[in-house]
């Protein structure tokens, strides 16, 4: 069940302990006015489909929680934490006055990221993006009397640029060794055992005290040879293969695991059969392989990187419009950016009424398929031809290496969300809720650029008018 909460309101209004007051210069109470929060809570209002039960959180203060969470990578006690301790924070959640309380137990958190999915979170990203450039588009029109009228977006020709980028966000995991994620299924297995073991009865022989010892001392040793990890791998797994077959005949027995544990078996049944299979071929690859135990659904992403050659993590693509960024596409699986393209700019196409004029993307993205369907729409794909061009073909260098400046841009979204934003390292543990994280660190970081987009208008303003900049918080921002 979900009640509409009251009408925003303002940094005076905002309840304070007395001969305090709230800063209308802080940056969260900027940030406030940056969210169109009555159209979102339109949207969150929707998904309670039932009008009885117990009344759920605002949708200003859950996304606000998160997006708080987003900005700091505090823990989920510690947001919770903070917004008691900070009256900023407070107001940014659209709490009427400062309370020394927690306003909602930690746990919740979980539930705001399961409820707040990557889709209604695209949605709300645009409902952000399209209010700043309404904020931007106005005083233009107001002020710059002058100016002739730009031509309207649905007009005939391509317009715009559109930058396009791959990367990965890297989920916080310990680094996947084969002999460490053995030894974590082997142990796994013989809690298992003991949950499926009647104490009346002879509990079967597990060696885990020698598999302990064994694993120690490789773990222990500060050189290790192939030759070494070779055999550690090669006892891990047949530790394990005896003690899948305990478990294989307590449960021919009609013994049964809790659900928890039922899914944890299936997982190491697939990691023993991918281990033991690079084990057998002496490989180091196989199809979908297993990284956590406890997250399964994790893949190797190859970047190729200087710093990181592999990451364990979502990959994604994202692009990027006049400043803001959209999350395109999110997989934990690997696949090829440049089969993604077309729909991106499609996408495009449909928010603005018309192609790009220009598409900034790495080399990857320059197949023939899409450089002749860009070719069809009018469209300009950063780069060289591929093959070897004609004797009369001409290169245009200094065009080339002014789109390559501006392709910049992307790249450094990508450090902001990873450095600024939490993207550097996904601590959630769910599939759904790390896809969340995700989509939640491009949400806040396009907040951040519609503040600045905001403060810029301001200045702005202030130059016109001749108004002092001491006098700046007392100009209204909507």
């Amino acid at each position: 069940m979900y009640k509409y909460q009251s009408k925003q309101i303002s940094v005076t209004d905002f309840g304070m302990p007395l001969g305090m007051s709230l800063d209308a210069g802080n940056r969260w109470v900027k940030k406030a006015e940056t969210v169109p929060w009555d159209a979102i809570e339109e949207k969150y209002a929707s998904l309670f489909e039932s009008k009885t039960g117990t009344v759920a959180k605002p949708l200003r203060l859950a996304l606000g929680a998160l997006l708080i969470q987003a900005q700091y990578e505090y823990s989920d006690e510690e947001v919770v934490l903070q917004i008691q301790e900070t009256p900023c924070l407070q107001y940014f959640c659209g709490l009427p006055g400062y309370v020394d309380e927690k306003p909602f137990d930690s746990s919740l958190m979980v539930h705001f990221r399961r409820r707040l999915t990557p889709q209604i979170l695209g949605e709300i990203n645009e409902m952000v993006i399209r209010k700043a450039e309404h904020r931007e588009a106005v005083p233009t029109e107001e002020i710059d009397e002058g100016n002739e009228e730009e031509p309207p977006k649905d007009g005939p020709g391509n317009s715009g640029t559109l930058t396009v980028d791959a990367t990965c966000a890297p989920q916080d995991i310990r680094y996947p060794q084969d002999t460490s994620l053995l030894n974590e299924a082997r142990e796994n297995l013989e809690k298992m055992i003991d949950e499926m073991h009647k104490i009346w009865e002879k509990k079967p022989r597990t060696y885990r005290q020698n598999a302990h010892r064994d694993y120690l001392n490789f773990a222990k040793s500060k050189k290790k040879t192939n030759k070494q990890i070779r055999k550690a791998r090669g006892q891990q797994l047949r530790y394990i293969r005896r003690d899948l077959d305990i478990i294989e005949k307590y449960l021919l027995e009609g013994r049964e695991l809790p659900e928890g544990l039922a899914k944890r078996l299936e997982t190491i049944k697939t990691l023993y059969e991918q281990q033991l299979s690079m084990f057998e071929n002496n490989t180091t690859r196989v199809d979908d392989r297993i990284v956590s135990i406890a997250q399964p659904w994790i893949r190797p992403i190859v970047r190729g990187k200087a710093k990181h050659k592999t990451e364990f993590g979502a990959k994604l693509d994202i692009s990027v419009e006049n400043g803001f960024t959209r999350l395109e596409h999110t997989s934990f699986d690997a696949y090829n950016e440049s089969e993604n393209l077309i729909e991106i700019i499609e996408r495009f196409h449909q928010r603005n009424g018309c192609y790009p004029k220009r598409v900034l993307a790495d080399g990857i993205y320059r197949t023939r398929d899409n450089l002749a369907w860009c070719a069809t729409k009018g469209i300009r794909l950063l780069g060289k031809p591929l093959g070897r061009p004609p004797k009369t073909y001409i290169i245009d260098k200094k065009q080339l290496r002014t789109d390559a400046i501006d392709r910049i841009e992307v790249e450094r979204k990508i450090s902001h969300a990873k450095g600024s934003f939490g993207l550097r390292k996904i601590r959630t543990r769910l599939e759904s809720t790390s896809q969340t994280a995700i989509a939640l660190s491009f949400l806040a970081l396009n907040i951040a650029h519609a503040l600045q987009v905001l403060l810029y208008l301001i200045q702005h303003l202030l130059a016109i008018l001749h108004v002092p900049s001491r006098h700046q918080n007392l100009l209204p921002v909507q």
